[in-house]
């Protein structure tokens, strides 16, 4: 893989280049823009007028999704072919940018800290090179680009885009998500799921309190809510199939304010992840009902609020297959790795309920380096080579899914 993302020297096919003459560059700059403006969940109006007008410049006609943010556009191509779908995330993290560098982030508290503006930008040049297929007469249906809102937050942006019927008549859909792990030039993939199921719960126990040194009058709330935080996982892994990977894991706890006083109210919040559809579909009155269990024998008022986040993301297998042969076609075979399932939630995962497809770890790691800063850090950067070759990726996958003939076979004509 050269530096700019390109095949070695010979290896790349014919229509690839005539696709992407002159995009590839603009993508980085747009990539760079979107870096340093970023914007949170439901606020991405700036990213989307910015994806909009970049898409009416190249003869296409982009609409804002109703719930204000995030942009949907077809290039279409001959009729009667299938429908396919593309889609990127917009959203940024509420966290600090500390890079160094021209592109940081001008809002405080505000960075691209997951990958989200390249996967923008990949969507974006994917689309542009399909829309001058499509003038070219080379585009064998319609390809539909679903640039999402709201990623980052539970529930996420897209149920939204699902609501708005952007996914009717789809036959087909991609989408690509940053990976520090791999090396730009390289994308992980695998059959079945990929990402974890992630819903959140909330426990909060009440009841009169009192003194320390008369428990028996008082319902003992800090060990009412002990028991819950120590034994619920513990139950949960002997009333689920331990081989559907069902967690739940507490990241906070508050209850009392003094050392000789029992309080009237303690609360815990968590997440509750698997790799298992089946699990997940179940948890939602499971956890509650072991957490009512536990908390039963201390007489505490208890309240439960278990928040569906996402499903497991699983990969349809033919798609996956497609995808594989996409990736070797314009990267190369060695290109193509085994992806690492993951216990975090994507909520890409709503779209391969309803539509088969595939989310792909495009790398993004420079290559040779021993390490690099990981997702959700303020540090985190991409090699921007990655980007080009997002962009080959989502095009190959996008004219297989519709059916046109193989990359290579187009090469060999070209």
């Amino acid at each position: 893989m050269t530096e700019d993302g390109h095949a070695p020297s010979g290896a790349e096919p014919a229509w690839i280049g005539r696709a992407l003459e002159g995009v590839v560059e603009p993508m980085v700059e747009l990539r760079r823009d979107i870096h340093a403006h970023p914007e949170l969940a439901w606020q991405e109006v700036r990213t989307s007028a910015l994806v909009a007008d970049v898409l009416e410049r190249a003869g296409l006609a982009p609409s804002i999704l109703p719930a204000g943010t995030g942009v949907v556009c077809d290039v279409v191509g001959k009729p009667g072919g299938r429908l396919v779908a593309l889609r990127a995330d917009m959203d940024a993290l509420p966290i600090d940018d500390e890079k160094s560098v021209p592109y940081r982030s001008t809002a405080p508290g505000v960075a691209h800290a997951c990958g989200h503006d390249v996967h923008t930008a990949v969507v974006l040049g994917a689309g542009l090179g399909l829309a001058r297929l499509a003038a070219a007469g080379e585009l064998p249906g319609r390809v539909r680009l679903v640039f999402q809102p709201a990623e980052e937050v539970l529930p996420g942006g897209a149920l939204s885009v699902l609501e708005s019927g952007a996914l009717e008549g789809v036959s087909r859909v991609f989408a690509l998500h940053c990976d520090p792990r791999v090396d730009a030039g390289s994308v992980a993939v695998r059959t079945g799921p990929i990402t974890g199921a992630t819903d959140s719960v909330t426990v909060r126990l009440t009841g009169p309190g009192g003194h320390t040194a008369r428990p028996q009058l008082t319902v003992d709330l800090v060990s009412a809510l002990a028991d819950v935080l120590a034994r619920t996982p513990a139950l949960l892994s002997r009333r689920v199939d331990p081989r559907a990977g069902l967690s739940l894991v507490w990241g906070r706890v508050a209850a009392g304010s003094a050392t000789n006083v029992i309080p009237e109210h303690g609360e815990a919040s968590g997440t509750v992840r698997t790799l298992d559809p089946t699990a997940w579909e179940a948890a939602a009155d499971l956890v509650p009902e072991l957490i009512r269990e536990i908390a039963m024998p201390y007489r505490a008022r208890v309240e439960v609020d278990y928040v569906r986040g996402v499903p497991p993301a699983v990969n349809d297998a033919e798609a996956t297959v497609a995808f594989r042969s996409a990736v070797a076609s314009v990267l190369g075979p060695a290109a193509v790795h085994e992806a690492e399932q993951s216990m975090g939630g994507e909520d890409f995962a709503w779209f391969l309920a309803r539509v088969p497809g595939v989310l792909g770890r495009l790398g993004v790691r420079h290559p040779g380096a021993l390490e690099a800063p990981d997702l959700h850090r303020g540090d985190f950067d991409v090699d921007e080579s990655a980007i080009a070759c997002g962009i080959r990726i989502l095009l190959a996958s996008a004219l297989g899914a519709l059916g046109s003939p193989s990359p290579a076979d187009q090469a060999a004509r070209g």
